[in-house]
């Protein structure tokens, strides 16, 4: 058999294949399963010793030399493929870029954010203390006798173990331990907020077992009512970016601070949701309780190493996800922590939604 004609003829038709579909055809019959040259290689086992000898290096060189010409061939092929869709096509650089899948910051998160960012400015440092407490510093150093109803049960997680020195274990169930190891730690004078999580045994709409608190704390000399209320009228008019904030202070009981005071904000109501900015006693709006909030009580300095004779402050604590739904609109608590995608997609903020006092630390969701 002649094989340098079989070479001669398959090199030419390969050169002259004028697409990929037309080349793969050739690959096909050439060097397929069933093809000519497969074929010339499946024959070398019927041959004789002496003719597979001298017939099997032409047949092996005949398929090399095919092998190299269809690939030479596919990629000359695919170079003049592209050469042609890069002479064709045009990108028009005006067009906006395309949306690529990304996460977003959680409401939580945003409002945390900017309340660091106020109070910062206010000169607050921000604390944080462990979530796993012990008993002492999550009540008794509050102020909260063992009668007191927050250490009952049904509002507390315990755990089964004690620590070293005996006593209870739990999830704390508000951040003001922060403010004893702050005080422990640091002394006075004292100026800071202790945002963070929580846990309560209570779950509805409006509350979950798991939560987010900020509280704040002024320990220093001469501190009175006055300064309560005219930092959290900053913070208010700062965080819901609006001058008209009116405050109801009312006389109220917490055991960690003497005088309390309970404290309201006005509002309106504007399709069905509630909107901040008013006096209460004004046509058509009302009053709602925001936070407590009071002078820190004398035993609670002392609990904190410090003499009340001496050092005065004030106390003031609110929880960040209903400060969260007051100003962003959202009706349901539950919806925070349930994860859903949807809803993290129409509340949540992008990552570059930084917020800041120049700007407005309301970035609109």
């Amino acid at each position: 058999m002649d094989h340098a004609a079989t070479g001669q003829e398959a090199l030419a038709r390969i050169a002259a294949a004028g697409d990929l579909d037309s080349l793969e055809k050739l690959r096909v019959e050439f060097l397929g399963k069933q093809g000519s040259i497969s074929g010339l290689l499946k024959t070398l086992g019927g041959m004789s010793p002496e003719e597979r000898q001298a017939e099997g290096p032409k047949i092996h060189a005949l398929r090399e030399s095919v092998t190299l010409a269809l690939a030479d061939r596919k990629a000359a092929l695919e170079d003049a493929a592209l050469e042609a869709r890069l002479a064709a096509e045009r990108i028009d650089l005006s067009l906006p870029a395309p949306d690529a899948p990304r996460g977003s910051v959680h409401p939580v998160s945003q409002v945390m954010d900017e309340l660091a960012e106020i109070f910062a400015d206010m000169g607050f440092a921000v604390a944080t203390g462990p979530e796993i407490e012990d008993d002492w510093h999550n009540f008794t150093a509050l102020n909260m006798p063992e009668s007191h109803p927050a250490r009952a049960m049904h509002d507390t997680f315990y755990f089964p173990d004690k620590d070293a020195e005996g006593r209870d274990m739990l999830l704390r169930t508000h951040t003001s331990p922060v403010q004893i190891r702050s005080m422990l730690a640091k002394g006075a004078p004292l100026r800071i907020i202790a945002p963070g999580r929580v846990y309560r045994s209570d779950s509805d709409a409006t509350h979950t077992p798991m939560f987010h608190q900020v509280e704040g704390l002024v320990i220093d000399k001469g501190i009175t009512l006055g300064h309560l209320k005219w930092t959290l009228e900053t913070f208010l008019k700062a965080f819901f970016e609006r001058d008209d904030i009116v405050l109801r202070l009312r006389p109220s009981y917490f055991p960690f601070t003497e005088p309390s005071v309970e404290v309201d904000v006005g509002f309106r109501l504007e399709n069905g949701r509630r909107v901040l900015g008013g006096s209460g006693d004004a046509a058509g709006h009302g009053w709602m309780e925001l936070l407590g909030s009071g002078m820190v009580n004398r035993k609670v300095i002392e609990f904190g190493g410090l003499d009340p004779d001496e050092w005065q402050g004030f106390a003031f604590g609110v929880g960040v996800d209903r400060l969260a739904m007051l100003k962003y609109g959202m009706d349901d608590l539950r919806a925070f922590f349930d994860g859903d995608v949807r809803w993290l997609q129409h509340y949540g903020f992008g990552a570059l939604d930084q917020p800041t006092l120049s700007a407005g630390v309301g970035a609109v969701a």
